[in-house]
């Protein structure tokens, strides 16, 4: 129970006469001039009057009485860290959002990124309709956590306590979440589109499209419909018409091929064919290599490091590893002749003291019931076989690199012809080429990789680690320059070069 608490004695207030009259009162000195009659207190009125409706009448103004431009571009709100809820925030759907931007801690030299402030059915309704977004399972766990998916807690069995928390059951197909909450809080983030060298269109289309990719009979139309929707929407934004699309950029979450269909029947989205998205920069975990406007950034992987210190903590682990195997294989056949999967598969098996393999084979590695063991074979070999996957690229590239294990490729186009702002710049330093033309015809992978000293061993696996902040994603703002500072950097000096060129319509 509250305490009781008596009111104050009743005294008379004292009256305005005895106040004025005080001797030393302001209000003597102001005496004369608070009358009515007086020609100073009309001006006075008159001044504030004039203040207080320009303050009514600024439209720029936050607390403003004027209708908003419903054609204009609003920003988008800043949402915080995937397991991070920062100060000064309110809850909007479940979303964190902060009242305030974020504060620009490095210089911008490229200039700054608008982020659009699109209707909630280009991202967030996506999100909640997410046990419809594939025919066959639920994707509710795969897009929580801003992309990053659900805490790993088994994999504390393999990795070392201090780095444990920051794994996650990542899905590979996660882009377009990751990169909208980090563009939300980019240090290059801009609230004013006039001072923007880049806009940034969050629109989740790899998610969007995913059921009808995978959906017998779904048609053309179905597959088009998001992203026509998104570009009518654009296309009442004064932005864009300005720069025909040239400063303006995308995140597709699956690789490019996937958006490229060209007549009805065939696989994909036509969304990149689309005129009006002629212009618009995407950012892919694929890319036509022939395609000026697709840039491949790296698939996601499972680790998302909230620090430095997590992160050379992990760098340190995976460089004082023991490996006991020279080479490895994670992945499954194609179930079709002459597949080259099933040709690594029998090399392998054919060196079982040097070649470890895990088993992919029907639905063994999906849904992160063999990451485990996949994460222990890439940290227990030397080398790790990087076939092609269901197109050139696959996850596992990425996988490997982060276990300290140096990749074998066998088509250029997987990695040397796709990451060149995140993998060295001279692929012999970390990697090995084999072309799968001369694995075909009868190489053994084992003599190749047996002409590599241990010393040369040695500094390759060090160039690897060294380029793991390179290939991640970090759950941090500070601290870490990772895949997407890097890809950031990239596209807005792109931006900031073409500026003034010559450019089509």
């Amino acid at each position: 129970m509250l305490p009781v608490v008596e009111p104050p004695p009743f005294s008379k207030p004292k009256t305005p006469e005895i106040i004025i009259d005080r001797k030393h009162s302001y209000f003597t000195f102001l005496k004369p001039y608070l009358s009515f009659h007086h020609r100073r207190t009309w001006f006075f009125i008159s001044v504030l009057l004039l203040q207080l409706l320009l303050l009514l009448s600024a439209p720029s103004l936050p607390f403003s009485l004027s209708a908003a431009n419903n054609s204009s571009p609003q920003p988008s709100p800043i949402i915080g860290n995937p397991t991070t809820i920062k100060q000064g925030t309110t809850t909007v759907d479940g979303i964190s959002i902060s009242n305030t931007p974020a504060i620009n801690q490095k210089k911008c030299p490229y200039g700054k990124v608008y982020v659009y402030h699109m209707p909630p059915q280009f991202n967030a309704e996506i999100v909640r309709n997410c046990r419809n977004l594939n025919p066959w399972s639920s994707r509710c766990d795969a897009v929580s956590n801003w992309g990053f998916g659900k805490p790993a807690d088994r994999i504390s069995a393999i990795v070392p306590q201090n780095v444990s928390g920051a794994w996650y059951w990542t899905d590979q197909f996660s882009l377009e979440l990751i990169y909208h909450n980090r563009m939300l809080n980019y240090r290059c983030r801009t609230l004013e589109p006039e001072s923007a060298v880049a806009f940034y269109i969050p629109f989740y289309t790899g998610l969007a499209v995913e059921k009808f990719l995978f959906t017998k009979n779904a048609t053309g139309e179905e597959r088009d419909r998001h992203c026509k929707a998104m570009l009518d929407w654009l296309d009442e934004q004064p932005y864009i018409n300005k720069s025909n699309g040239w400063d303006h950029f995308i995140t597709l979450g699956r690789i490019s091929w996937d958006f490229r269909r060209t007549k009805e029947g065939d696989w994909g989205s036509s969304c990149i064919h689309m005129p009006r998205m002629r212009n618009i920069t995407r950012l892919l975990i694929e890319k036509n290599h022939w395609d000026y406007f697709d840039i491949a950034v790296p698939y996601p992987t499972g680790f998302h490091p909230s620090s430095a210190s997590e992160l050379k903590n992990w760098q340190n682990f995976v460089a004082g590893r023991t490996r006991r195997t020279q080479f490895c294989f994670a992945g499954a056949t194609r179930g079709f002749n002459n597949d080259f999967r099933g040709i690594l598969l029998n090399q392998c098996h054919s060196e079982p003291g040097s070649c470890r393999v895990v088993d992919c084979g029907g639905s063994k590695c999906e849904n992160g019931t063999s990451a485990n063991a996949i994460m222990e074979t890439f940290l227990d070999s030397d080398f790790c076989l990087q076939p092609r996957g269901d197109s050139y690229t696959r996850r596992s590239i990425f996988d490997c690199m982060l276990a300290g294990s140096i990749p074998v490729f066998f088509w250029k186009r997987t990695a040397y012809l796709q990451y060149e702002s995140f993998l060295p710049s001279e692929p012999e330093s970390y990697s090995v080429f084999i072309d799968q033309k001369d694995v075909k015809n009868g190489t053994s992978i084992k003599r190749v990789l047996d002409t590599i000293s241990k010393e040369k061993v040695k500094r390759m696996r060090e160039k690897v680690i060294e380029y793991i902040p390179k290939i991640i994603y970090a759950n941090s703002t500070q601290g870490i320059d990772d895949a997407f500072d890097i890809a950031m950097d990239a596209l807005l000096r792109r931006f900031k070069e073409q500026q003034g060129g010559y450019k089509w319509k």
